[in-house]
């Protein structure tokens, strides 16, 4: 059985396979589409790779799948009782790609707008709160998460890093909340970074849907960290390894800011709402915008698709 992997030593832990752990987690959740999984076991350390596979936004399918992730990782090994021998310390999300995340799945909101899908819209927002919950809380105080953002990040997308304990970014990222003007806003954002930033700055940001370079994304209190490019897994990499003899304290001083900071779920559930109603309330105008985005965000990923792969075969000479 695979809940069996519950090893009571650090040696233990440490001899536990990379596909053993990928294996259970697997078995748990089920089907996984759009995330890849990896796993060091000296670090203790789950890799889970974001994969959008048509482009580069936050899909109902994406969603679903990285709750799957965290819930099977707080089944398998999150009694407090299998704390020792749990494999798992450090929960880490990155990207691929030219983008991190384009946001939100225009082509989603609008067949939902379109057919006046409530439901659909409800279980969307559903799904971005409960994965920022199972972040912010730790996965319910077992794991330390964090994410590294190699390059551009919009609007919603930005949440669901933004939601773990540690996020940081690569000096050339750059990040931006352009919701305001297409008459809506991103689920999860105004708690958020509410709780990083201050609601002023906050309200600032989204308020403006002006573009911040990760350097000034991190004065306004949005990042743990900006690094060189090329090395955001390299530090978290050093954090987990920095962060294990001190890992109880660590996950414990996250859970005890996390409540002090209010009642999450509650804020969340209610943005979650109000979010919906709001969608389902864009003018025609409006949805003419969004479809002209979704348009728009179509072309740009093919000319920067076709530019990738002209630049492949030139570094091969294949004319």
């Amino acid at each position: 059985m695979f809940q069996s992997y519950a090893p009571t030593s650090d040696q233990a832990v440490a001899e536990l396979a990379t596909g053993e752990v990928i294996e259970a987690i697997r078995h748990r959740a089920g089907f996984l589409p759009e995330v890849q999984l990896a796993y060091e076991p000296d670090l203790r350390l789950l890799w889970v790779t974001i994969k959008p596979e048509l482009k580069p936004v936050f899909t109902l399918q994406l969603l679903d799948s990285l709750g799957k992730v965290q819930q099977a990782v707080i089944d398998l090994w999150g009694a407090p009782e299998q704390y020792h021998g749990a494999p798992v310390r450090f929960l880490a999300f990155r990207g691929t790609g030219p983008f991190f995340t384009l946001g939100g799945d225009l082509d989603f909101y609008l067949d939902c707008l379109a057919k006046n899908d409530r439901p659909a819209l409800a279980e969307y927002a559903r799904l971005s709160v409960e994965d920022a919950l199972r972040n912010a809380s730790g996965l319910n105080g077992l794991a330390v998460t964090l994410s590294t953002i190699h390059a551009k990040a919009i609007g919603g997308g930005i949440d669901a890093p933004r939601s773990c304990n540690v996020m940081i970014a690569e000096e050339q990222a750059s990040f931006v909340y352009p919701e305001i003007k297409f008459n809506h806003f991103p689920i999860t954002a105004v708690g958020l970074l509410s709780r990083r930033m201050g609601p002023r700055a906050a309200e600032r940001m989204l308020q403006s849907g002006e573009e911040m370079s990760a350097a000034e994304f991190m004065a306004a209190g949005g990042l743990e960290a900006v690094v060189p490019t090329g090395t955001g897994e390299d530090w978290i990499r050093k954090y987990a390894a920095d962060s294990l003899p001190i890992h109880a304290a660590r996950t414990a001083l996250f859970s005890a800011f996390n409540r002090r900071a209010g009642n999450l779920r509650e804020e969340l559930e209610y943005l979650g709402q109000l979010w919906t109603d709001c969608m389902l309330r864009l003018h025609p105008s409006a949805i003419s915008k969004l479809q002209r985005i979704a348009q728009t965000q179509d072309r740009m990923l093919s000319r920067v698709y076709q530019r990738g792969s002209e630049d492949a075969l030139a570094r091969t000479g294949v004319a």
